[in-house]
């Protein structure tokens, strides 16, 4: 993709990023390499209720574990994140260990603000609110999907108003990321593909942002091949070490891409209908991602050749517009072979809510940044009844 020769841009990804079989058993090295002696675990309770994970993990850290806070849910909440800054403060935690998917990390996030910070969570949503760097912060990820190991957001639910929050601070980017694919394995194959699209996502909004830049179209290009390549794999067989591997390096990539490129409509809608009707935030965005990309190639189908390119499409001879297509085609084509439904209504979402959900996602962040302007509800609404 070609950029204008006085194009100016920030990189930044501060966390050190630790990959390989077996290296969460490293846990507690890293935590005294942060200056820290009484972390606590965060996790959810489905992976603590069903694996022994987090007692590895725990185990490893030793006698200088604080303790477990398991209470994380899909797509947390503020009740949860209160809770368990209680818990943490009672245990003298002086750092957190996230262990989960993007659920469990993003609490861990919101709970390191809570603990350096006091008051109520909802005092520091937006952008750059805050001024220090928050409780440290050692995440490991056990599916390949949020990247949130590497990003600066943090998305919490308030569940009396069904909205989520958004959190976007540098100041909350986990220290350290382990990326271990032993972690991965076994991971239910309808998990496991709903977020691997979710990852496919970020690099795909990454890619047609409004603040798309160099470097991240290069970490974005290269992890939607390798997505591409291995998300198949993953999907068949939860064995497959190799492909979790890559899986994990291929999230952690898209998330480093969006986490400085922003991502855009895809998530504002995602946003607004998790938040609405409980949809899995990598499924929601699986089903919409094809349906904004038609949307915004309207105006902007420049932005999908490198996207084309990057899914194996023999793309030469095609314009743009017709580029664009065949990425969207092709997106919903991996979604179809990996198990994914296509349609909003397939997930409880009622066709009379596309107008109130069109009108709230117009208020997400994130479609700020989208590389079309939306400026109306009606233009949103056309796309969730694509998409429905």
């Amino acid at each position: 993709m070609a950029y204008e020769a006085d194009l100016s841009f920030i990189y930044m990804n501060t966390t050190r990023t630790v990959f390989g079989q077996g290296v969460h058993r490293d846990v507690r090295l890293e935590v005294q390499a942060l200056g820290c002696e009484r972390p606590l675990v965060v996790t959810d309770a489905q992976l603590a209720a069903n694996t022994d994970i987090p007692g590895r993990v725990e185990k490893v850290l030793g006698d200088t574990c604080a303790g477990v806070f398991s209470a994380v849910e899909p797509d947390s909440g503020v009740d949860i994140v209160n809770q368990g800054a209680d818990y943490a403060r009672g245990r003298g935690a002086d750092c957190l260990v996230s262990v989960g998917g993007g659920s469990a990390m993003d609490t861990a996030k919101a709970m390191a603000i809570l603990l350096k910070e006091g008051g109520e969570l909802r005092d520091y949503e937006g952008f750059q609110v805050l001024d220090r760097r928050q409780t440290p912060h050692v995440a490991i990820p056990t599916t390949a999907g949020t990247g949130s190991e590497v990003t600066y957001v943090a998305v919490i639910k308030d569940r009396e108003a069904h909205q989520k929050l958004l959190f976007a601070d540098y100041n909350i980017i986990p220290d350290t990321a382990l990326l271990d694919p032993e972690l991965t394995l076994g991971l239910p194959p309808r998990l496991t593909a709903a977020t691997g699209m979710d990852a496919l996502s970020h690099a795909v909004e990454s890619l047609h942002s409004m603040q798309r830049q160099p470097i991240t179209d290069g970490l974005a290009m290269h992890a939607i091949r390798l997505i591409r390549e291995h998300l198949p794999r993953a999907v068949a067989d939860g064995q497959d070490a190799l492909a979790r591997g890559q899986m994990l390096v291929a999230a952690c990539m898209a998330g480093a891409a969006f986490s400085n490129a922003q991502v855009g409509l895809v998530h504002a809608m995602a946003h607004t209908v998790g938040a609405r009707f409980g949809v899995h935030h990598g499924l929601a965005n699986s089903i919409l991602m094809p349906h904004v990309i038609r949307f915004n190639a309207e105006e902007e189908a420049a932005c999908y050749r490198p996207v084309a390119e990057a899914l194996g499409l023999a793309v030469g001879a095609l314009d743009d517009a017709a580029c664009a297509e065949a990425a969207a085609s092709e997106i919903e084509a991996l979604a179809e072979s990996i198990g994914l439904p296509g349609r909003l209504s397939e997930q409880g979402v009622p066709e009379e809510a596309l107008a109130d959900l069109a009108e709230g996602a117009l208020f997400d962040g994130a479609i700020v940044y989208n590389a079309r302007t939306v400026m109306e509800a009606d233009e949103v609404l056309s796309v969730f009844q694509a998409a429905y």
